[in-house]
């Protein structure tokens, strides 16, 4: 899953506006136009799909681009801060290159829905995947630690999968 993908996801998940969106990218420290939202969404008409390719987005977004949106998200869900302008901090992310997301994805909506992580585990749950609370634990650590693991796709497209679930029906 691409970073395009995870943003699809999670705003038909949570059942996000066009309009909604521009102010979460905003909270998350990014000018973006509606249209633009709107490109990030929507894939390219490719003739080159009978082939097995995937398709490309109108606008393909990078790592650093969904981290903004998701710190948009948990601001707008949770709030900002409470720090006085001579201390407020530099936004806060978590990528470094162009590696997997996945974690910081799992972490990020773990606190912008105040999710506790038998939440987690239910979501998980309803989308059909069983995941013991040392594995769930182990992905929400932070890289470096000894007992770190890696979020495949898989659980990824699960949760979010669930996250429909939940808040769709």
């Amino acid at each position: 899953m691409n970073a395009n993908d995870i943003l699809t996801r999670v705003r038909y998940a949570l059942d996000i506006k066009d309009a909604e969106m521009v102010e979460i990218f905003q909270l998350g420290g990014m000018e973006v136009s509606k249209p633009d939202a709107q490109d990030m969404l929507t894939k390219s008409k490719n003739i080159a799909d009978q082939d097995g390719q995937e398709e490309e987005y109108v606008k393909e977004i990078d790592n650093h681009t969904l981290e903004s949106f998701l710190n948009g998200l948990v601001t707008l869900k949770r709030g900002t801060p409470d720090v006085k302008p001579e201390n407020a901090p530099n936004p806060f992310l978590m990528t470094e290159d162009n590696r997997n997301v996945n974690n910081i994805l799992l972490k990020k909506m773990k606190i912008a829905l105040s999710l506790t992580s038998e939440d987690m585990l239910d979501i998980l749950q309803e989308a059909g995947v069983t995941v013991s609370k040392s594995e769930l634990s182990a992905v929400l650590r932070k890289e470096g630690h000894r007992n770190y693991k890696d979020c495949g796709d898989r659980y990824a497209r699960n949760f979010l999968k669930g996250l429909a679930l939940r808040f769709r029906a």
